[in-house]
């Protein structure tokens, strides 16, 4: 496998994202799942479930809430309910959900898309039977099937919503992890828009290894990543995750107002999609100067890495990965859940974290075997032995027929000093070599 990089706009000279090859691989999955489940349909509430069976978006503001569901019937065609306008936005736009010769022989055909609202996380008065109306509907199209005394997978849902289900006579169980099996294995599609996203981010370092120095401060560099991806048409900036100074060890996960001192290590994660698709993607930087100790925990960050890295093919398991990564009493902690998400692999796709998991918390009893298609995260940390500063290293893969190939390109092999500048005898200002580079690569995009 070779993972191509293509510019962010669609043309007819090259092909690159297919998007109606997207939509329908990523719904035959689903479907291939549920035909092989015990299940009759699929009841999915998660924002990002709902974009995978329906291939529809109306904003991440929505992310949270709760308000929007969907239903693949066994045999049938995937049903979402919508918030307001966007119901009607579907119907107009939307052509892959027109159900049409698609539904079920003595199924009238109409358009999947409806309008329709939860509870708004419990803010409508429940006497006003919301609920108890999302039910109804429900049952409505599983009796168009014959389903409606067919097991029902959901994947989250609210006590209110589960009971008034339960209450119509719907037998609900778990369907969260046929839901995380179908998107296990990325489709061609998917891994595009996955590097993508990570060559996005990519660029974002690059602007901030240019910009670090003293005086800065940690939501400055928030700011300017965030002003870099949207620039470049992320779609959404979920977190950047900046840690300076005293702060990297322990690793508290939340940036702050804090100021960047000469000396300092510094790692950041950003994490932010592209149509959908997401990154979890860190790196570490030394400020003005690195000590020894700072230098030494991020080789031993990147030997971690790399043995981890090693063991990265089809056929070895999760256990194999994490047996490379040292227990968590050996760098600080007095066991794995502590420690949890320092030495850690996630996959990635239409958001984090999806299958698999790597951990020495579950990995080593409970492997899970890697498949060519996988695509994940691996993220290593390591404390410095002067009790307050620290290195993290993550780097994002495809697992390829051979082993995987890593899609995250900005320099991690060696620790990088950023804001290097000295006086020289004429009493001028000068800069190291590597961060005069992107001084001037920052003029030539007229950033300066």
């Amino acid at each position: 496998m070779t993972v191509k990089t293509f510019g962010l706009n669609g043309v007819d000279w090259e092909e690159r994202v297919d998007f109606d090859r997207l939509r329908e691989a990523r719904l035959g999955r689903l479907n291939q799942k549920l035909n092989e489940s015990h299940l009759g349909s699929l009841l999915t509430f998660d924002f990002n479930n709902i974009r995978y069976m329906t291939s529809t978006h109306i904003g991440t503001w929505a992310i949270d809430k709760l308000i929007r569901f969907a239903l693949l019937p066994r045999g049938g065609m995937p049903v979402v309910w919508d918030f307001g306008s966007a119901a009607k936005h579907h119907v107009l736009q939307n052509s892959w959900l027109d159900h049409g010769s698609g539904a079920r022989e003595g199924v009238e055909p109409e358009h999947g898309s409806r309008p329709g609202i939860s509870t708004l996380r419990g803010a409508f008065n429940p006497d006003a039977g919301i609920a108890e109306g999302v039910a109804k509907a429900i049952k409505r199209e599983l009796q168009k099937y014959g389903l409606e005394h067919e097991p029902l997978g959901i994947d989250v849902v609210e006590m209110p919503i589960l009971t008034a289900l339960r209450n119509e006579g719907i037998d609900v169980v778990d369907g969260q992890q046929l839901f995380l099996e179908a998107r296990r294995i990325k489709t061609v599609d998917e891994i595009t828009l996955l590097t993508t996203a990570a060559s996005m981010v990519d660029a974002a370092y690059d602007e901030l290894y240019a910009f670090l120095r003293p005086g800065v401060r940690e939501n400055e560099c928030v700011g300017l990543v965030n002003k870099v991806l949207y620039d470049l048409g992320s779609e959404h900036v979920e977190g950047v995750n900046a840690i300076s100074g005293e702060r990297c060890s322990p690793h508290p996960h939340v940036f702050t107002d804090r100021l960047l001192r000469p000396g300092d290590p510094a790692f950041f994660d950003i994490l932010h999609s592209f149509n959908g698709y997401r990154t979890c993607y860190y790196r570490t930087f030394a400020v003005g100067s690195a000590s020894v100790a700072q230098r030494d925990a991020y080789t031993k960050c990147r030997e971690l890495m790399d043995n981890a890295i090693d063991q990265v093919k089809p056929g070895a398991t999760t256990a194999d990965v994490v047996s490379v990564w040292p227990k968590a009493q050996e760098f600080g902690f007095p066991d794995e859940m502590a420690a949890f998400a320092l030495q850690y692999g996630h996959g990635i796709g239409l958001s984090i974290w999806e299958k698999p998991i790597f951990s020495r918390l579950v990995s080593l009893d409970h492997p899970e075997v890697l498949e060519e298609g996988m695509f994940f995260a691996l993220e290593t940390y390591w404390p410095s032995k002067d009790g307050w500063g620290a290195a993290r290293i993550e780097e994002e893969m495809v697992v390829t027929a051979t082993g995987c190939e890593v899609v995250t390109k900005f320099p991690a092999e060696e620790l990088l000093v950023a804001g290097q500048r000295y006086w020289t005898v004429d009493g001028t200002l000068n800069r190291t070599r590597d961060v005069q580079s992107h001084l001037n690569t920052r003029s030539a995009r007229g950033l300066n």
